[in-house]
């Protein structure tokens, strides 16, 4: 279908952000898959309290034979299973309203219960490190666990980093503890902090959120964007010492967990789950650092294209092609991602266009309180969720749809292709699947007009994707390797450590040409995933094999290799799974070529724009 934006239109009076009671069902994600109301959940609870305990019955035993082994497993999968369900009911319905008072007590009482979960199962793992290598590949030629040879295989590369039975159940009953600083975060961030309201490009006087706060950098007027930009980290910096304890915090929960299990470092120890060299990511910074050049001259395009005396930070996300807002409504976003995805096959779009639709898999619109940004959660058992925040005024909301689709696909295949002890694939493979459907996106936008005009808008919209996905989220990298070598090396990591430390990687990445606002210091403090270590890498690396496999199924028109990758989910390690599908992610080569796709974009780019 052809590919057109509508002209931005003034309205008399913004809606304010609706409260939850007040969204249409329709727009709604429908979580009765999982339970039809919240007394069958709590039925469900109970089955688990009853349950659990029951895992005793295997104390000193677990390794005494292959038929005790397996049915250890077995029963900690069927409690596994429960487990993921509770925990996904539990967590959307937080994720709806965060100022729900029952949501947040069901959330509570859930994660006390899984406390004693993981203290209950916690001799399980040590006594299976515990057998001889003899006796464990031993184990392993007996049928009784063939469906399980690879989740103890990737087990027994754990065993200088299991500790013992009693340890185990030490860091068991400690870890929401120590990890209570990621729920400060969010309850700050998305109930406490209030950003108060500012007028858009049509004098409109609209609320400020967390959610609008991308809506309003794209606002065509450079007073609008830079107003947005002071209210928004005015909060921030209202609150930057809470939000500085909450990441040190963060940051020395890292390197606890990776001391106490005999790691060398807590970068080591997050690579290690994965089994991703550390070359890897020394490499994708090296390249990305390497090709700064690129991302220098698009600011400076960017600046004089829209006519600026000075670029800052809140004017790398206007629209550079004048007259081209856009307004692209929900249900015109997912015929796009539809037709954009068509060279999956009808499989492929027949489930999602059928969970995008009358499967309500997604959540849509903002509401008060509900968590900001996107995500897609699915388990082994329920659809594969899909949280956003759309906006019919933000383009790239279009993208974020296709990302998440992504995501969800990606389990919908695992689901059916794997166990569910090796479904699950890890967040190193999952940003491949999402940022492949954002390539087919812009291919597929870019086939769909001949209007120069619009390509260079589209094209523009990929250099901001590049952009915000490989270069960003590179610096991101090195600020989070930098803030951990930092507690690693036994300094304090201050408020002024961290705005100092992210500082000096904002100069290089962003060049001479650019103006850093001092209130840039605190976005060092505000991203989620920071709370989360080691995280955002993953988008970096993911982006460019994604590219060299959006590239493998265009010019070939067969998926088979690239829905094949989607099937292994967890069944093999990163780095195996990529080589597999046809990248090899252990050379510089796929970020070098991620990298070169930017520099392409921005040479047309200028020539269109000339």
């Amino acid at each position: 279908m052809p590919f057109h934006l509508h002209s931005e239109t003034a309205s008399a009076a913004a809606p304010s952000i609706p409260v939850r009671s007040d969204v249409s069902p329709a727009d709604t994600w429908d979580l009765t898959p999982l339970y039809a109301n919240e007394e069958d959940w709590e039925a469900d609870l109970k089955i688990l309290q009853t349950e659990y305990p029951k895992i005793s019955e295997f104390l000193g035993r677990v390794g005494e034979n292959t038929e005790t082994l397996r049915a250890a497993l077995e029963f900690e999968k069927a409690v596994g299973i429960r487990v993921e369900q509770l925990n996904q009911y539990a967590a959307l319905r937080v994720t709806e309203d965060s100022a729900n008072a029952e949501a947040l007590a069901r959330e509570a009482r859930l994660e006390s219960l899984l406390l004693r979960v993981g203290e209950a199962f916690s001799f399980v793992v040590p006594e299976i490190q515990s057998l001889s290598d003899e006796k464990f590949a031993l184990y392993l030629k007996d049928e009784a666990l063939a469906e399980w040879i690879i989740p103890l295989q990737k087990l027994r590369r754990q065993k200088p980093h299991t500790l013992s039975a009693n340890e185990e159940r030490l860091l068991a009953l400690g870890s929401s503890a120590v990890r209570g600083h990621g729920e400060t975060f969010s309850q700050l961030t998305n109930v406490d902090m209030n950003f108060g309201s500012v007028r858009d490009g049509t004098g409109t006087e609209r609320e400020l959120s967390q959610s609008s706060f991308s809506s309003f950098l794209q606002q065509a007027d450079p007073s609008v964007r830079k107003d947005a930009f002071k209210k928004f980290y005015a909060e921030f910096g209202a609150h930057q010492f809470t939000l500085a304890s909450s990441l040190a915090n963060s940051v020395r929960a890292d390197v606890f967990y990776a001391r106490a299990r005999n790691h060398p470092s807590a970068i080591e120890a997050s690579l290690f789950s994965d089994d991703v060299p550390l070359s890897v990511y020394d490499n994708l910074i090296a390249s990305v650092r390497g090709g700064l050049k690129p991302l220098h001259r698009y600011f400076s395009l960017r600046k004089r294209i829209l006519g600026l005396e000075e670029i800052h930070h809140y004017d790398t996300y206007a629209p550079m092609i004048a007259d081209m807002q856009s307004c692209v409504p929900w249900d015109e976003a997912v015929v796009k991602v539809l037709s954009a995805l068509a060279p999956l096959g009808e499989e492929y779009l027949a489930t999602l266009g059928q969970g995008l639709r009358a499967g309500r898999w997604c959540d849509r619109y903002e509401n008060k309180g509900k968590r900001s940004g996107a995500f897609s959660y699915g388990t082994y058992t329920s659809p594969p969720y899909i949280m956003m925040n759309y906006k019919s005024d933000v383009f790239s909301d279009v993208y974020t749809l296709a990302h998440e689709a992504g995501h969800s696909m990606h389990t919908w295949y695992a689901q059916r292709a794997q166990s569910h002890q090796n479904y699950h694939y890890p967040i190193f493979l999952a940003e491949v699947a999402s940022t492949f459907n954002e390539i087919l996106l812009t291919e597929h936008l870019l086939a769909s007009t001949e209007d120069p005009k619009m390509r260079a808008f589209i094209i523009n919209r990929q250099i901001d994707d590049l952009r915000g996905t490989l270069y960003r989220q590179t610096m991101f990298a090195e600020y989070e390797k930098a803030i951990h070598a930092t507690e690693e090396a036994g300094d304090a990591l201050t408020l002024d450590a961290f705005k100092h430390l992210y500082r000096e990687l904002l100069v290089p990445y962003f060049g001479n040409d650019f103006v850093l606002d001092e209130e840039l210091d605190l976005e060092g403090l505000r991203i989620p995933h920071f709370y989360g270590g080691f995280y955002v890498y993953k988008y970096a690396t993911g982006i460019s094999a994604a590219v060299a496999l959006a590239r493998q199924v265009l010019e070939t028109g067969d998926a088979t290799r690239y829905l094949d990758f989607l099937r292994m989910g967890g069944s093999k390690f990163p780095i195996e799974a990529l080589k597999e599908a046809g990248v090899d992610m252990t050379t510089p080569e796929p970020v070098d070529a991620a990298l070169r796709l930017f520099e392409e974009r921005v040479d047309e780019l200028e020539t269109l724009l000339a």
